[in-house]
């Protein structure tokens, strides 16, 4: 039997003997869904204009299913944009931003980014709200006459905003989501939430480098009403001659998509939708609690996000004792084994552990996990 209080071990079990059968735990790009193979994408569109009357409609079809899966209301539109969530997110920032006075709230490395784009490149003077990684700020400090930017799941601390019920239904101003690894798998509010950022790679396991954009009515109103200050390039423009440029949200993208990875993402999109309602929130809440089971079963593991209220289920990060050259060893080990792909903190985070719960990830692999993770702490702690 493996022993699971290894804290003073200096002799290395037994390697276990049964692997993840898919050992795919990066937080981005993330596993692909079971059953994926790149021969089952449909090719028709590949070689084939974006701009042809097949290449809209497959974009189309995507922005149905993601509205669908997501009981996305009407009044929400949603486009496919270029750079991923950072991409996204920016585009909101640059064509939104400077119109109200801005909070913007920090507890992990992202939204310390769109700190620093705010005040570096836009040089707009926000009001900033910090907590230290595995913490939650204070909601209750957020003025909402103010926009107001912030991470739903902070993918490189494991922290996320418990829900929505800190979001003023009277806000003045708009709320900007970067809901990259938590949309698909939390039921969001749509109703107080403006802008909402995400990227196929995270919860549905698709492709990098495109971005999902949602914005709500408020957020079209501002941008119909409100010229930025700075020039915004090409790729950010999303108003012509005062209106909303629709095309976007119909599938008419700003620049060129790879169209081999809005197939990519359309079959993520269906195995989703084949789940039934709430299909990938079952999966990764099932992962998550399968790891935690596995956190709590051993004293030298621990969650960075101390409240379960506001602990991730996605990008799950976890604290090792031991020092720091001890866990990328461990990391290294468990790679070497093809135990465990990519699983080291975040570089700007506590060294740690960051393991992907997210739906594609099955809660069987999560579990085989466990004995090999005791493993690599044994073996890196007697090395």
């Amino acid at each position: 039997m493996t022993d699971t209080t290894l804290a003073d071990a200096t002799i290395a079990p037994a390697k276990p003997a049964t692997k993840p059968a898919r050992p795919y735990f990066s937080s981005g790009p993330c596993a692909k869904p079971p059953g994926w193979d790149a021969a089952k994408l449909a090719d028709a569109t590949l070689g084939r204009s974006h701009r042809s009357k097949i290449g809209k409609q497959r974009l189309q079809y995507c922005i149905d299913l993601m509205r669908e899966l997501l009981k996305l209301p009407d009044t929400h539109r949603i486009g496919i944009v270029p750079g991923s969530d950072t991409g996204a997110f920016e585009m909101a920032m640059w064509t939104m931003l400077g119109a109200r006075p801005v909070t913007a709230l920090a507890w992990e490395s992202f939204g310390e980014g769109w700190v620093t784009d705010a005040v570096k490149q836009l040089k707009i003077d926000p009001t900033v709200i910090r907590a230290d990684y595995g913490q939650l700020p204070d909601l209750g400090q957020v003025d909402w006459s103010n926009d107001v930017l912030f991470t739903w799941n902070g993918t490189t601390s494991g922290v996320r905003v418990p829900n929505g019920d800190w979001i003023a239904d009277d806000r003045e101003g708009l709320s900007f989501a970067d809901a990259t690894s938590g949309v698909f798998a939390y039921d969001l509010p749509w109703d107080k939430i403006d802008v909402a950022t995400f990227s196929w790679q995270k919860v549905l396991g698709g492709e990098g480098a495109h971005g999902v954009l949602i914005l709500g009515p408020r957020a079209v109103e501002r941008l119909e009403t409100y010229t930025p200050a700075w020039p915004l390039p090409k790729v950010f423009r999303l108003v012509s001659k005062g209106k909303l440029a629709e095309g976007v949200f119909k599938g008419e993208t700003i620049n060129t998509p790879s169209m081999l990875a809005v197939e990519d993402a359309i079959f993520s999109l269906e195995w989703a939708k084949s789940l039934g309602e709430n299909g990938l929130i079952a999966r990764s809440d099932a992962n998550a609690k399968a790891l935690d089971e596995i956190v709590a079963a051993r004293d030298w593991l621990g969650h960075l996000a101390a409240e379960p209220a506001s602990r991730s289920t996605t990008s799950v990060c976890l604290t090792v004792d031991a020092e720091e050259a001890v866990i990328k060893k461990m990391v290294s080990l468990l790679e070497a084994e093809g135990a465990a792909y990519d699983i080291g903190g975040y570089r700007d985070a506590p060294p740690g552990l960051r393991i992907w719960c997210g739906a594609t990830v099955d809660t069987a692999d999560i579990v085989a996990l466990g004995p090999w993770l005791d493993w690599a702490y044994a073996t890196a702690k007697a090395a």
